[in-house]
Parts: C-alpha cells; sequence; structure tokens
C-alpha cells in the first residue's frame, strides 16, 4: 500500500488513520477561541488541525447578480461575498495558530484557494495542502499546489472521474505523486444515504493512491464505516462548542462529539485486524468447550460402539467428531466408564 509523510507522521501502509480537525468558520472571529479550538482539537485525540486560507476577495467578488447568490443549501439567499467575509480565517492569525498547533503536538496546515494564499502558506512552511471539493475543477490552482513539493490532499465532493483524473494528471505534471483523494458528499449537512462509503474502497483501487474521507454527516458512523473500507485519512469539522453559532455550526462536531469519533475510529482499526488463522491463547482456550467424542453411558468389554454409548459432546478433550462414523460398530477392548473421553485404544483396531 502507497504512504505519504506529512511532517513526520506516515499515513498509509499500515499506520494508523490521520485524523483532521477541520476549524473552517468556528471561531467566530475570535483569535483567542480559534486557539483554544487548537488546544481542544488535541485533547480529542486528533493528529492535525486544518485551517482555510483565503479572504472573500481572493475567493469571488462582490456582486449582488443572481448568479453569485447561495441556493438549496443551508446559506440559502446569502451572497458569496458576504458568506466568505463572515466565515474566513484572518490571514494575520495563522502565525498564531500554527505556533499553537506546534506547542499541542499537532501537526497544521490548510487549504489555499488562490495563488497568493499558497506563497502566504508556503512562507509558514506548510507540510501539506489540502484542495477543497469546490476547487478541484481548479487546475492551474492545483498545479501551483503541487509545484512545492508537499502532498496534496484532494476533497472529490463535486468531482467526476474526469475531474479527479484532471486533477491527479496536474499533481503528476508537476512531478508531485503524494496525492490522496477523500470521498466527500458537498451537502450541509450530508444525508447519510448519500455516504457512499464504498467509493473509499474504489478510489484507492481506481487511482492508485491513499484515500479517506471529508465528511458532513452527523455522528461518527460514517468515519466508522469509512475505517473500515480502508480510509487511511478522516476530516471533520470541529467547533469548540455549539453555542458559538456561524456558518458551520450546525454540521461540526463539539469536542464531545469529536473525542468519541475518534476513539470510535481507533476502535474500528482495532476491530478489523489482519488476516490470520492463528488461534491467540484465549481462542485456543476456547477450544476446550468445543464438540468432542465421550462415552456417555457405561461400556462392556465386547460391547459394539454405537450411537446410544458414544456422542459428540462439549467439552473438546475426546477424540475429534469427525472420527464419529468410523469409529460405530467397533468393538471395546475393555470395560468404559461414562464420561471417559473416548479413543481409538479403547477399541479394537
Amino acid at each position: 500500500m502507497k504512504e505519504i509523510c506529512i511532517d513526520g507522521k506516515y499515513i498509509g501502509n499500515g499506520h494508523p488513520t490521520f485524523i483532521i480537525a477541520e476549524l473552517s468558520a468556528n471561531h467566530n472571529g475570535s483569535l483567542e477561541v480559534a486557539l483554544e479550538t487548537v488546544r481542544a482539537a488535541k485533547r480529542t485525540g486528533a493528529d492535525c488541525i486544518k485551517l482555510q486560507t483565503y479572504t472573500a476577495d481572493t475567493i469571488t467578488i462582490d456582486s449582488r447578480k443572481d448568479d453569485f447568490l447561495i441556493k438549496g443549501t443551508i446559506w440559502e439567499g446569502r451572497n458569496l461575498h458576504e458568506l466568505y467575509q463572515e466565515a474566513y480565517t484572518p490571514w494575520e492569525w495563522h502565525q498564531a495558530l500554527f505556533e499553537e498547533a506546534e506547542k499541542q503536538g499537532l501537526i497544521c496546515f490548510s487549504s489555499p484557494f488562490d495563488k497568493t494564499a499558497v506563497d502566504f502558506l508556503e512562507a509558514l512552511h506548510v507540510p501539506a495542502y489540502k484542495i477543497a471539493s469546490f476547487e478541484i475543477t481548479d487546475i492551474p490552482l492545483i498545479e501551483y499546489v503541487a509545484s512545492k513539493g508537499k502532498p496534496v490532499i484532494l476533497s472529490t465532493g463535486i468531482a467526476t472521474i474526469a475531474d479527479i483524473e484532471l486533477a491527479i494528471a496536474a499533481c503528476k505534471r508537476m512531478g508531485n505523486h503524494d496525492i490522496a483523494l477523500l470521498k466527500c458528499t458537498s451537502s450541509y449537512p450530508a444525508p447519510i444515504e448519500e455516504a457512499n462509503m464504498i467509493m473509499v474502497k474504489d478510489l484507492a483501487e481506481r487511482f492508485g493512491v491513499l484515500t479517506g474521507l471529508s465528511d458532513h454527516t452527523m455522528g461518527s458512523t460514517v468515519p466508522v464505516v469509512a475505517t473500515c473500507f480502508g480510509a487511511k485519512i478522516i476530516e471533520k469539522h470541529f467547533i469548540l462548542d455549539h453555542s458559538i453559532g456561524g456558518p458551520d455550526a450546525s454540521f461540526s462536531m463539539d469536542e464531545a462529539e469529536f473525542t468519541a469519533m475518534v476513539k470510535a475510529v481507533r476502535e474500528a482499526e482495532a476491530a478489523i485486524g489482519v488476516v490470520d488463522y492463528t488461534l491467540t491463547d484465549k481462542q485456543a482456550k476456547g477450544k476446550d468447550f468445543s464438540r468432542s467424542l465421550y462415552v456417555v453411558e457405561d461400556i462392556k468389554v465386547g460391547e459394539v460402539i454405537s450411537e446410544k454409548n458414544v456422542r459428540s459432546i462439549r467439552p473438546g478433550f475426546g477424540l475429534h467428531p469427525k472420527y464419529y462414523h468410523e469409529i460405530l460398530g467397533k468393538k471395546a477392548i475393555s470395560d468404559i466408564e461414562k464420561g471417559t473421553r473416548f479413543g481409538f485404544d479403547l477399541i479394537e483396531e
């Protein structure tokens, strides 16, 4: 299996699932809230805190034309520029957030939305880049990100197979093969019946890269299922407290929920295990309670072994039941007491 390395942490190839807490807009315009969210992410057991690096003017323009009004989402009727002006993480906060993440022992990187954001993040020495779902068609941006030689994680929320092929080709064209794809359903929140977690496995097989999940469903079920399908990266939006509010609050996990998800993912990993038909000591001990052949009523010398006096019962210390039909009709060579483990040494050859 392929693996990538982000800031010294290996992902894939038998390593634990890499769990990302997405800060996004969950700071309500407060640097202190953002910093405490980083600290809380560490407490949940996350491996990484991820930012988004844009301004309203680098991601869109301030236009009141109908094209720029949001339709069919939880942000219905809002203007794009207005939404992003509320949601963005000020660039002057990034240094402090990166430093706090390092202090906490968390990896920190970001999703850039234009070249200026990439240049800014390069100055902060980010160890990886994430391409958001709606940017997967921005081939010039992907090429520029890939050219920096850092691992590139691509969300596939709105992507067709052709879109994914173009994005991967853009990375490889820049000599960058450290690529991961995240299955994503770009609804907010996403219906669980649209999660299609079997895609995690298919993306890995089809494109030969690490795969994972960028999740907008409610709860931990989908991340656990993704883990069982081989997800090596799990990303969920993280909020310090739902009372903070904000554009992403309704589909974000708070500290208790995120902690429970991390625990569930780790338990799922442990449950998956490996292909191994050897028995543990406990399993081998359990064979004591399996079936074997026992004398179930007293047998006299010369008496014929029958279904009446020998049966397959618990425990498992007697002769294997596979010999049952072979021993029927044989004669006992001595008296045998009820409860005796049956064996070939008790009958004539």
